[in-house]
């Protein structure tokens, strides 16, 4: 993202101060989220004239709505949670609370910082920034042609040599009559991020990354909170231990869980929603809440881009593309959630440097492996993990070792106050390299990328036991955990 300190101007108006007033390009991008400002930034850098159609924010879903803004939402509650745990660090802390609307304010005010500081980008790297929406139009010589509509309603046709699509991606709903998203008692995660009012009972119905993160930010500041899940599992793409352990680490901070069940029909009062939830026994609870959260996915934004017109295949929702991020039709690409999972801001932006790189000929650029992507899920405690969980590793015919490393055994998780968790790595038993690697506790986001590191540079257990790691650092436990899959682990 952009590390941009200072607050600047955020509106695209301000990058287009910049912008130059033509219609042909070598590049133009369709979206400014992570995976599209980067693509364009990266183009622009090798030498591409390059334009960037937003219709909405710089920095998209991601900067505006998403990664960053529920980040600052999930700092104030973790600060909020050790001031009523402060007599646990000997320091005194009366009369707790919290202000809801400086919460919201605090948590908007970063993610503008953030867009502004993409807004500074375009104009140091010489992008033309176009505000409105973009579809693709009839072919020309090189490709199709972009037309954009401006919020005046004003058409105007650009050329380029290519084109790539980043239109990101937007909540999935349920598909029966009054499940749908209004806004008022059944939210997604924007209206989630920017609550009027404090839910005290909050049913969440999802427990992927977005699910779960809300329900702890909620649980965290005293709502009393229940997610549904449909299949066996909370945290459903990770590895089951971590899946299992989470589960327990969130009941036992109050949060009530249901697997294997799903949401039914509602009822809406005149200021609450009942809810209706069916087990897998067929059995149906009727309770009341005063929101509900739908966090049971996403979908890419395809629809009206023209796509269709100009032969780009979509499949279930997502813009299909090879290992090239190419769609199959002259000089148009696709990256990021458009495309499919994982959605993740990381993967969209690799996407659109292998894109770009690709375009201009490097000889160096390599397709995405996307096993290597980590994934990270800011909860309390967190999880983060990398390649393949043990149970996808003997699916695939490995014989593995595993190794495990408890936080409580870890001299600074102790001094820190966070003795909850523990890291797991997966090893091919014949090769030693790394597989996987699977975390939950403190600051595990900030540790995963050591993995992805090591297994970037096809690391063995060798590497991992000969590594010297910082004491008294959380990170040691990155080094016990690949001792302890081949007998060899210290403090344990």
């Amino acid at each position: 993202m952009a590390q941009v300190l200072i607050e600047r101007e955020t509106s695209i108006e301000c990058a287009k101060e910049f912008a130059v007033a033509d219609t042909q390009f070598d590049m133009i991008v369709i979206g400014a989220g992570p995976g599209g400002y980067v693509a364009a930034i990266r183009a622009a850098q090798l030498g591409m004239k390059t334009a960037i159609v937003e219709r909405e924010h710089l920095g998209g879903v991601c900067l505006n709505w998403g990664c960053i803004p529920t980040k600052a939402l999930l700092r104030t509650a973790e600060v909020y949670t050790n001031m009523k745990h402060a007599s646990a660090y000997g320091l005194k802390a009366e009369n707790i609370g919290f202000d809801l609307e400086g919460v919201v304010q605090r948590s908007r005010k970063i993610a503008k910082q953030l867009a502004g500081g993409v807004a500074y980008l375009m104009k140091k790297n010489k992008i033309t920034v176009i505000d409105g929406e973009a579809r693709l139009a009839a072919a020309n010589g090189s490709g199709p042609s972009i037309i954009v509509k401006a919020k005046d309603g004003k058409e105007t046709t650009y050329l380029a040599k290519n084109t790539i699509i980043a239109t990101g991606a937007r909540a999935r709903t349920i598909p029966a009559a009054g499940l749908e998203p209004d806004g008022k008692f059944i939210w997604t995660a924007r209206e989630a991020m920017t609550p009027d009012t404090f839910p005290k009972r909050l049913l969440v119905v999802g427990s992927g990354a977005i699910g779960i993160e809300f329900a702890s930010f909620y649980n965290a500041l005293g709502a009393d909170v229940k997610v549904v899940e449909m299949v066996d599992r909370i945290l459903p793409a990770e590895d089951k231990e971590v899946s299992a352990f989470a589960r327990k680490a969130f009941e036992g901070q109050g949060m009530k869980i249901m697997t294997e069940a799903k949401l039914d029909k509602v009822e809406k009062g005149a200021e609450t929603i009942k809810a209706t939830i069916v087990d897998k026994a067929g059995k149906a609870t009727t309770e009341e809440y005063d929101r509900i959260i739908l966090a049971i996915g996403i979908v890419g934004n395809t629809e009206g881009i023209g796509l269709e017109q100009v032969g780009v295949k979509v499949d279930r929702g997502h813009v299909q593309v090879d290992e090239w991020l190419s769609t199959g039709v002259k000089g148009v690409y696709a990256i990021g959630d458009v495309c499919g999972p994982p959605w993740l801001a990381h993967k969209a932006e690799h996407e659109g440097v292998i894109c770009v790189e690709k375009i201009a000929g490097s000889n160096s650029v390599h397709p995405l492996d996307v096993s290597r992507i980590p994934g990270c899920t800011y909860c309390s405690p967190q999880v983060a993990s990398v390649g393949l969980t043990e149970e996808k590793a003997k699916a695939a015919g490995k014989k593995v070792k595993v190794g495990k490393f408890p936080f409580q055994a870890n001299g600074k998780a102790i001094a820190l106050g966070e003795p909850e968790g523990f890291v797991k790595t997966v090893f091919d038993a014949e090769t030693g390299e790394l597989l996987g690697a699977h975390m939950i506790g403190a600051e595990v986001t900030e540790l995963i990328q050591g993995y992805g590191i090591g297994m970037a540079m096809e690391a063995t257990e060798e590497d991992f036991f000969h590594t010297i790691f910082p004491h008294p650092t959380l990170s040691e436990m990155m080094h016990e955990s690949a001792l302890d899959a081949y007998g060899r682990v210290i403090h344990t």
